[in-house]
């Protein structure tokens, strides 16, 4: 994946009201999960903006409660590719991936966002990119080729994950289809059900036309 740098700082005003006056600063509210899971009670000191999240038998989380600015993720969110972010908080570089992203259901635009810490340790899961490549048989055949899934779900570690998934498709035939379970890649795991159709080539008239006269032609 390609490296998205940003700058984040700590928020400590939390709520609806101090997110709302965050937004009308051209601002966004944003959480990085995915921390070092901790053993409780915990002695340590939380710096500006983190909290401790217990998760049950006897351990926590420290989330950081973060903000932008628009202008800082345009670039991030507004694109077909993905990207490993190299985000600067608290003076330190931490790396993350975006997790999730809430827009405005009228206005479109960025209400808050979601961030999960990665390492090259542990894996993660993120939706990456289609990629088709190739001239099916079934193209040939007089066939349409669709794609079903512009993305698909991959679980890997951050630094092994592709800034696209390439799929050849020329032994595609004619009225035939492309599933999940049919798909291998190094170092990936494909999350989506095995039976998900990624692409398929379609019969059109042209192509129905030219069967029926090939059947009748027997």
């Amino acid at each position: 994946m390609k490296t998205f740098q940003l700058t984040a700082e700590p928020r400590t005003d939390l709520g609806k009201k101090a997110a709302k006056a965050l937004r009308k600063e051209n601002k966004i509210p944003v959480v990085l999960n995915g921390g070092e899971i901790i053993t409780l009670p915990y002695n340590g000191t939380l710096r500006e903006g983190e909290k401790l999240v217990e998760i049950g038998n006897g351990k926590g989380l420290i989330t950081t409660d973060l903000f932008v600015t628009n202008e800082a993720v345009r670039n991030l969110v507004y694109t077909p590719d993905i990207f490993a972010i190299e985000l600067n908080v608290h003076g330190e570089k931490r790396m993350a991936v975006l997790k999730d992203i809430q827009f405005h259901p009228v206005k479109d635009t960025i209400l808050h966002m979601d961030l999960l810490e990665v390492n090259d340790s542990k894996p993660v899961t993120v939706e990456v990119p289609v990629k088709l490549e190739g001239h099916a048989e079934g193209v040939k055949a007089g066939g349409k080729l669709t794609l079903s899934m512009k993305k698909i779900r991959v679980k890997a570690l951050y630094t092994q994950i592709p800034e696209r998934v390439v799929i050849n498709v020329d032994n595609l035939g004619l009225g035939k289809t492309l599933q999940i379970g049919e798909l291998h890649f190094d170092n990936l795991e494909l999350m989506n059900a095995k039976n998900a159709v990624v692409c398929a080539v379609q019969l059109t008239r042209a192509a129905r036309g030219a069967q029926a006269a090939a059947a009748a032609g027997k």
